[in-house]
């Protein structure tokens, strides 16, 4: 009798075997792995754009992929072996994929050199340029809103500062800059890219307005932080309000500011267009200029999915940042999946 009683009231082991399996399932590494899973979903969709685009353009395939540069029989040929254009199209289709996977975008014929190897070297500074402008935009943002944030004076002076720099295009604002350090105080150079001193206007012209918006959404997010129960309970520990801001309200305050951090960073890519060509500067933003204006087809069509892949990079990275911040995002998860 006690032993039936026993074997009633204990759950069934298979409920018991499923629980443990239906944690792990939709844990966090699961939903990490998930955005990642969505991210390859649309970075897929955007190669397969950049196929379509080309078959669907108005005009020969060849002469489109030429561009400016002199038609030859065997330009001609090379273009049509290097994309199989005398194959089925599914074919054509399997081939460029596997290209792109491998890291071959083809030929630049305008320029006679490799797409792949001519965007590996004009990368770099244009990727140093973008960290340098997201770090001044951080580091802006967060001291803005950290110093300001419940305060009449201090935010009504730090308010103006963003409006104004929000309204000023970055291209003059990195003319102001030169005007003024380069020209007049001659403390940084005009132009180029040889020391760490010629990346500290650029950065400046970049990261200042995009630091600006961020820390307007950032102060109000801290703002209304401060102002929950836990705030009270830190403060009763003694802690000053430095320290509450930096280490209790920030994580707070974060979760907006990430997402709009996220969408605004593509912006400092083409903002690097016009920022390289004012400083003079080399860069993936002078050749895709270049490429546009010479019809370099090949050229655009690698600048096009590398900025799809720094898309799709940058929201991911900002769904798992979420994760990380939000322990309430991950418990939804497991709710939605049960």
């Amino acid at each position: 009798m006690e032993s039936r009683q026993t074997s009633a009231l204990s759950p069934a082991p298979a409920l018991v075997a499923s629980r443990p399996f239906k944690l792990r399932r939709n844990g966090l590494p699961v939903q990490i792995a998930s955005r990642i899973g969505s991210g390859l979903l649309v970075l897929w969709a955007a190669v397969t754009l950049s196929f379509v685009s080309v078959h669907l353009a108005p005009g020969d395939i060849v002469s489109l992929l030429i561009g400016e540069q002199l038609r030859t029989p065997e330009i001609e040929a090379a273009i049509r072996a290097e994309w199989g254009l005398d194959e089925p199209v599914l074919w054509q289709y399997l081939r460029y994929l596997t290209r792109i996977l491998h890291g071959d975008f083809g030929r630049s014929y305008l320029l006679q050199t490799d797409v792949s190897q001519l965007v590996l070297s004009q990368i770099v500074p244009t990727l140093k340029l973008t960290a340098a402008a997201l770090f001044v935009a951080i580091l802006f943002a967060v001291t803005s809103a950290v110093l300001t944030a419940g305060r009449r004076i201090p935010r009504s002076i730090a308010g103006a500062l963003e409006l104004t720099l929000v309204s000023t295009p970055s291209f003059w604002l990195g003319i102001l800059l030169l005007y003024l350090f380069s020209f007049t105080l001659k403390l940084f150079p005009v132009s180029g890219d040889r020391s760490f001193s010629a990346l500290v206007l650029p950065a400046l012209a970049l990261g200042l307005p995009l630091g600006a918006v961020v820390g307007q959404v950032l102060r109000q997010g801290l703002e209304r932080a401060l102002e929950e129960p836990f705030a009270l309970t830190v403060r009763s520990w003694g802690t000053s309000g430095l320290v509450l801001r930096l280490r209790h309200g920030l994580r707070h305050a974060a979760l907006p500011a990430v997402t709009l951090t996220g969408w605004l960073v593509g912006s400092l890519l083409s903002g690097a267009v016009i920022t390289e060509s004012v400083f003079g500067r080399p860069g993936l933003g002078r050749v895709t200029v270049e490429a546009v204006l010479g019809h370099d087809m090949p050229v655009v069509l690698a600048v096009a999915i590398l900025s799809a892949f720094t898309y799709v990079m940058l929201s991911t990275l900002v769904d798992i940042l979420y994760l990380l911040l939000d322990p309430r995002l991950r418990d939804e998860g497991r709710e939605a999946a049960r």
